[in-house]
């Protein structure tokens, strides 16, 4: 059993590519999702860098939402995890990919602040899974995510992308 100061990134996919959450990506992201010690969300944080602005000193919402994309593609993955009573480094690996991706921004996201997401799977854990990912600067809810994400072989997810 890894430690809980180990993200679920890198317990479960430590060769991941992801732009937004691979650990092996050396130009990505390397965001870091950790089970919350309430056993019902999952929790992320992310200081932007400055090139990711959208407007001066604020955020661009293309990043706001790769955070919540990744982040709560991640919470879908724990849930399933925890449902199958399985640990995150057991195999099979548990891939999900998004289905849908709904992000409403309720105010402007400042830079130079940390960025905390808080998400967790609203209904079923299924094929398909509801997940709510909120998005913090410091105190104030900047935005929410209402996304589905699909439990899918990636082996399969890849051919049939490919044509093969």
């Amino acid at each position: 059993m890894a430690s809980p100061d180990t993200s679920l990134q890198d317990i479960a996919a430590p060769e991941g590519i992801c732009f937004g959450c691979g650990s092996s990506n050396p130009h990505g992201l390397h965001i870091k999702s950790f089970w919350h010690e309430d056993g019902v969300h999952v929790m992320a944080e992310h200081v932007p860098e400055a090139k990711y602005s959208g407007w001066p000193e604020l955020v661009y919402g293309g990043l706001i939402a790769m955070l919540v994309d990744c982040h709560s593609n991640w919470t879908a993955m724990a849930y399933h995890y925890r449902a199958e009573q399985r640990e995150p480094e057991s195999l099979p690996r548990i891939n999900c990919v998004t289905g849908n991706l709904g992000i409403k921004f309720i105010k402007p996201t400042p830079m130079g602040v940390p960025l905390t997401l808080k998400a967790k799977v609203d209904g079923e854990v299924g094929r398909k899974t509801r997940v709510i990912c909120e998005v913090y600067a410091g105190e104030v809810l900047t935005a929410v995510g209402d996304s589905v994400f699909v439990r899918v072989d990636t082996e399969q997810l890849a051919a049939a992308a490919h044509g093969r």
